[in-house]
């Protein structure tokens, strides 16, 4: 199999992930489209962690970068120059992979985090914004009658759900790839195998 053909393929598609990721964070920073709670700082803790942006987001969008310039069919090139080598491309690949590691695992960290800790909002028992879910440890997540305590923002609870959801879900994704791409790195580095139309002309 050609490394270099892997390694692009998974490039583009962390660099998809990455670019959702960003948006779901940027999202959780207006709920319902308002950004006046953001002005008001009335986001909750692990909203303001960048998690999507920077971890989920930037950083992996390193690897993907790197992924995708592993583009020559011929796996001799680093970035496009032949005479990098196969050696330099795969070295490359894997320590950008391990970038891509730590950023999606940050984002898996904080949304499941924020999932457990629940939302920051004002409630009509404490006429006060409060964290209610906390005691819970994420068990209002099936709690959805309690869910109506948060007055405001309105419908905060399933706004923050579904969006720490999906960072949970695409950076679990991105670290899986990332993974993969150590894997196909370190094997593309020691064997040396590599698919070329030569190869493929001579079977």
């Amino acid at each position: 199999m050609c490394f270099g053909r892997c390694a692009r393929c998974i490039g583009y598609k962390l660099l998809i992930l990455a670019l959702l990721s960003i948006v779901a964070n940027i999202l959780l920073y207006f709920p319902n489209g308002e950004t006046r709670y953001a002005s008001e700082h009335h986001l909750g803790k692990y909203v303001e962690c960048l998690h999507g942006i920077l971890g989920g987001g930037f950083l992996v969008l390193i690897p993907a970068a790197v992924f995708i310039g592993l583009h020559n069919d011929d796996c001799c090139g680093c970035f496009g120059h032949e005479d990098c080598g196969k050696s330099c491309a795969m070295l490359s690949s894997v320590l950008a992979a391990f970038i891509g590691i730590i950023g999606s695992g940050y984002c898996i960290i904080i949304s499941a985090l924020g999932l457990s800790h629940g939302p920051y909002c004002f409630t009509h028992l404490e006429r006060n914004w409060i964290y209610p879910f906390t005691e819970s440890s994420g068990g209002y997540l099936f709690e959805y009658n309690r869910w109506s305590e948060c007055q405001e923002p309105h419908n905060i609870v399933q706004w923050n759900v579904t969006l720490f959801s999906i960072l949970l879900v695409l950076g679990g994704i991105e670290f899986i790839l990332c993974f993969i791409q150590i894997i196909n790195g370190i094997l593309g580095g020691l064997c040396g195998l590599c698919c070329s139309h030569e190869e493929v002309s001579h079977l």
